[in-house]
């Protein structure tokens, strides 16, 4: 482990839960990249299922809110 690494490792659990549960995706992503492997979180799993859900009860964004966003994060 590199010594950076290291010294950090003790000042996480003085970090507020939502930080440290931010590094923890952040960590679960790199380990996921190097294994081919991606396992999902529950608040992931749970936005799935209601994206699943809202498609299939034909609940989709209009297409000036499409655009909306596009304008906002320039995409096109």
């Amino acid at each position: 482990m590199i010594n950076a690494l290291k010294q950090l490792l003790p000042r996480i659990e003085s970090w507020p839960a939502e930080d440290q549960q931010a590094l923890l995706e952040a960590a679960r992503s790199i380990e996921a990249e190097r294994s081919g492997v991606y396992h999902a979180s529950p608040q992931e799993l749970a936005a799935i299922d209601r994206g699943l859900e809202d498609a299939r009860n034909g609940r989709f964004a209009s297409e000036q809110a499409v655009d909306a966003v596009r304008a906002k994060f320039r995409l096109g």
